[in-house]
């Protein structure tokens, strides 16, 4: 069965300002039933490109055209936003409609089931865990049977389970889809094609086969045009260096010189420009924080554990220390009660858990939610700085390719990936002595990942991670495994 196209961007430019242009003069075409993976640097502008399609930001120049016209677009977003947070899962679908249906009982039923959720759709959105948030984030992006499904982060926050039945669902779905994703086997699994989004020249490249086989496309390529410009430089020097013995030898060999350094314009005008690879952050060390003398070495100290059993709240009793140079991972199935533990340990509200004298605790919440969005990104880390250092903040900054210009946004016009990465300068900033981090591979470039898990290993203190990244987690010593299902 031939496939037509249903979304074609022809000669599209969309900028923020002057200083900020995210697409210049990007062409490329999707057909319907296809499977795209978006793929880009943090901060290129792929969450923008969907906002485009979905038709909330409109083009500065160029025409983007959807077969049938009334092609309907649905977005799985990142995160829930904030103001829907205290809204019940019922009220939240019924606000996708113009007019509610009669039977939305029913589809909120069907697509909660598609996504593998079982929710009280009384409940409101902030009593679900990160996991479950996701799922009813790709359920309401299901609930309209959209022609284009887009995609943004989908497996964030999801186990493996999660990331199974979701893998299944897309290989299996009719429609076409176009997704956003830092997780390497998941997109390699299902996608047929490939749209990068250059940051350095604001084009679109498209290439067609799965992810792993667009990479390694991608990589020969670069490799191919490098050793051409290795020889044609080489052959450039030669003729610019015969040039000028010609043209000291006067008479007509002056005009053969001509020819030669013309000649030699003309291959360095046909170089070909070798596509800058994607920037990866610095090695990057997190300080300890210098503790108090009278310090006896406990970190922290856990006597109980809040979890999640069949939707009921339960207590188990435990016994954990931490001390310095100490390492726990947090396990258990979405829904559990990981990420609430966690906050609870952060805040200092959890039962049974007790702190050492003068702890400075450093802590990366999923969901960013620690960082005051009308905040400049600079004065985010000014803040946080015992000892003022403008020149420290700065250089910081840059290790995490967050340059000048980035630090004079607010941080609700940072991309999730560049939100991240400002979390993780805080905390070198901070220099803490507890360190809490709820699923810091989202939102991650997949490029700095194994930078991140060096400084995780390498981190002195006191640490406690949950991340459903097996490859992450095994580049991280890991000193103690709690693994919530098994209390």
């Amino acid at each position: 069965m031939a496939h037509h196209v249903v979304l074609r961007f022809e000669d599209v430019t969309y900028e923020y300002s002057e200083t900020k242009r995210v697409l210049d003069e990007a062409s490329f075409s999707v057909r319907d039933s296809s499977k795209i993976a978006l793929m880009g640097q943090n901060g290129a502008g792929k969450t923008t490109l969907f906002r485009m399609i979905m038709g909330e930001l409109k083009a500065k120049s160029g025409n983007i055209f959807f077969a049938p016209k009334d092609a309907t677009v649905g977005i799985a977003k990142q995160v829930v936003a904030p103001e829907y947070m205290n809204t019940t899962v019922r009220d939240w679908f019924a606000g996708t409609f113009h007019e509610v249906p009669y039977n939305l009982d029913k589809r909120i039923a069907d697509v909660l089931d598609a996504v593998n959720l079982q929710t009280d759709i009384g409940k409101k959105l902030r009593e679900h865990s990160g996991g479950q948030q996701a799922r009813l984030l790709l359920a309401y992006s299901l609930i309209q049977n959209p022609d284009i499904l887009l995609l943004d982060e989908p497996t964030n926050n999801l186990d493996q389970d999660g990331i199974d039945h979701l893998t299944a669902f897309l290989v299996m779905y009719e429609k076409t889809v176009i997704v956003i994703s830092h997780d390497a086997d998941f997109l390699s699994a299902f996608t047929d094609g490939v749209l990068y989004l250059d940051v350095h020249t604001h084009k679109i490249e498209q290439y067609v086969g799965n992810y792993y086989d667009v990479v390694q496309e991608i990589a020969d390529r670069v490799e191919r045009e490098r050793m051409q410009n290795a020889r044609a430089e080489t052959e450039i020097k030669k003729k610019k260096a015969q040039a000028e013995v010609f043209a000291h030898k006067g008479g007509k060999l002056r005009s053969v010189a001509k020819r030669m350094r013309e000649y030699a314009e003309d291959m360095e005008e046909g170089m070909v420009e070798v596509r800058r690879e994607d920037k990866t952050i610095r090695p990057f060390t997190i300080p300890v924080q210098e503790f108090p003398y009278v310090f006896n070495g406990r970190i922290l100290e856990i006597k109980k554990i809040g979890i999640m059993k069949g939707g009921d709240p339960v207590t188990k009793d435990v016994d954990i220390v931490l001390g310095r140079n100490s390492h726990m991972l947090v396990a258990g199935p979405n829904g559990i009660g990981k990420s609430t533990f966690l906050e609870r340990v952060a805040t200092g509200t959890a039962e049974g858990v007790t702190f050492g004298e003068g702890i400075t605790t450093g802590y990366y919440r999923q969901d960013f939610s620690t960082l005051d969005f009308e905040q400049k990104a600079y004065d985010s880390l000014w803040d946080v700085m015992q000892e003022k250092d403008n020149q420290v903040l700065r250089a910081t900054a840059a290790g995490f390719l967050l340059d000048g210009r980035v630090l004079d946004h607010q941080i609700t016009y940072l991309s999730e990936g560049q939100k991240g990465l400002l979390l993780f300068a805080r905390l070198v900033l901070m220099k803490p002595g507890l360190l809490i981090l709820d699923e810091p591979t989202n939102h991650i470039n997949f490029r700095h990942l194994p930078v991140i898990a060096q400084a995780l290993d390498a981190y002195e203190g006191a640490l406690i991670l949950v991340s459903h990244i097996p490859d992450f987690v095994s580049q991280i010593r890991i000193d103690t495994t709690i693994d919530l299902s098994t209390l």
